[in-house]
């Protein structure tokens, strides 16, 4: 057996097998004695069939069975032995003129081969986020708090701290649906003056288009469908009931319920331990925004081609149903970012040992559910416990990559926080909504 390899470009090769004879010959007339020795043929003792009527019937079949597995074995240890680092699956490739009857064979493979590049993680500063709360939020926090452990009482009418309650409907779009709601939430001032002074059992009418603050409020509280965007119609409103939340005294009682024992003793330590817990929150943000902001620099600055027409040939062989060039052309422009970022974290990791061990993917695991069982007040489980939690969950594999997605994202995060040049930028959250959604 020979087997070359032809480059066609950087990025493109050919692989050429030869077989002769002499590689197949012996594995197959073994497995034919052994057929021979199993046949059961009308006519002839068993294992004494003629050989020549086995090979008849089975020779062609088994040789390309055979050869199949020899290219398959010969193929995959060529690509270790010489370290191909190849894109996608070789692809062999036709010939017009192939017979089992022959004994020599050629067999030729399409590679698509991985570019090789160098990556620059400090050619473009990336933003990291530092974001706080502003002092509105927070204050806006303990009203919240507040009116969480306030007392409900009623009142005769509206007023701009009311809650309401009563029934919208419009006959023609079939609404008919009670709900209640802030009167802060109205949007438009003509449509709160409607409601201001108004008592209960008056009926009001208001134009939906931009009634509430956000379009998903006013798709719930009316209770259409999320399909239907800016609804611009009229619509009664018959008031039912008038309350005003009569907010909780800022006093020790209140802060321990919410912080635990003298933890906190002033609207002053309560504002502080609010801002403490939001930190935390948008630090989470402000990471997986680093993410990717790195991710998307990388891509846009880390240059290099690909084996463009081979993948997309590749992607029309290996397609579950069949689909023109066109369509593979399609789908591959629609793939060839994440490729491009997978081949570059790739190089990433491995230039920089940053793969995934097994013994790191258990602890990961065995952290993770550590951490949700504590959730449900279970906070010391036996080790027994803890560790057939986590062969179950390792035996799903769905479950492997998602874990294993998340401890690479927290790999990269560390690294690149020590390797990409970052500039710091301290941002409200509200701000920082702005900025990133604009």
């Amino acid at each position: 057996m020979n087997i070359t390899k032809e480059n066609i470009d950087k990025l493109n090769a050919i692989i050429k097998i030869d077989i002769t004879e002499k590689d197949y010959r012996e594995k197959i007339d073994s497995i034919l004695q052994g057929y021979r020795k199993k046949a059961n043929i009308p006519g002839f003792r068993k294992g004494q069939v003629p050989m020549g009527m086995i090979k008849k019937q089975y020779s062609k079949s088994v040789m390309a069975d055979e050869i199949n597995k020899l290219l398959q074995d010969t193929l995959n240890k060529y690509l270790t032995d010489e370290k191909l680092d190849v894109l996608g699956n070789p692809l062999p490739k036709h010939q017009d003129n192939f017979s089992w009857d022959n004994t020599d064979f050629t067999f030729e493979f399409e590679l698509g081969l991985a570019p090789k590049f160098e990556i620059d993680l400090k050619k473009k500063a990336i933003t990291y986020y530092k974001i706080t709360a502003d002092k509105k939020t927070l204050e806006k926090q303990v009203i919240n708090i507040q009116e969480r452990y306030g007392k409900m009482k009623m009142i005769d009418a509206v007023i701009k701290t009311a809650n309401i309650t009563g029934i919208f409907v419009n006959e023609e779009k079939g609404i008919d649906k009670k709900a209640t709601f802030k009167f802060e939430k109205i949007e438009g001032k003509k449509q709160q003056k409607e409601l201001l002074g108004k008592k209960v059992g008056d009926v009001v009418t208001l134009k939906t288009k931009g009634l509430f603050t956000d379009n998903y409020f006013t798709q719930n509280i009316l209770g259409i469908s999320p399909d239907i965007q800016d609804l611009d119609i009229e619509i009664t409103f018959t008031i039912g009931e008038i309350t005003e939340t009569e907010l909780a005294a800022l006093n020790q009682d209140l802060f321990d319920k919410i912080f635990g024992k003298d933890e906190v003793k002033s609207k002053k330590d309560m504002i502080a331990k609010l801002n403490e817990d939001a930190e935390k929150q948008f630090e989470k943000q402000a990471d997986q925004q680093l993410l990717n902001d790195v991710t998307e620099s990388l891509i846009e600055n880390t240059k290099f081609d690909l084996p463009a027409v081979f993948l997309q040939k590749w992607m029309a062989t290996t397609s579950e149903n069949p689909i023109t060039p066109e369509q593979a052309k399609e789908q591959y422009e629609q793939a060839e970012k994440g490729l491009r970022y997978q081949l570059i974290e790739g190089k990433i990791s491995k230039d920089n040992n940053l793969q995934i061990t097994f013994e790191e993917l258990n602890n990961y695991t065995k952290t993770f559910i550590k951490g949700q069982m504590a959730q449900y007040g279970n906070e010391n489980p036996s080790e027994e416990e803890l560790n057939d939690i986590v062969n179950r969950v390792l035996s799903n594999k769905e479950e492997v990559k998602r874990l294993q997605d998340q401890l690479v994202s927290s790999k990269l995060l560390t690294f690149y926080k020590k390797n990409v040049k970052l500039k710091e930028k301290k941002i409200t959250f509200s701000k920082f909504t702005k900025e990133i959604y604009k």
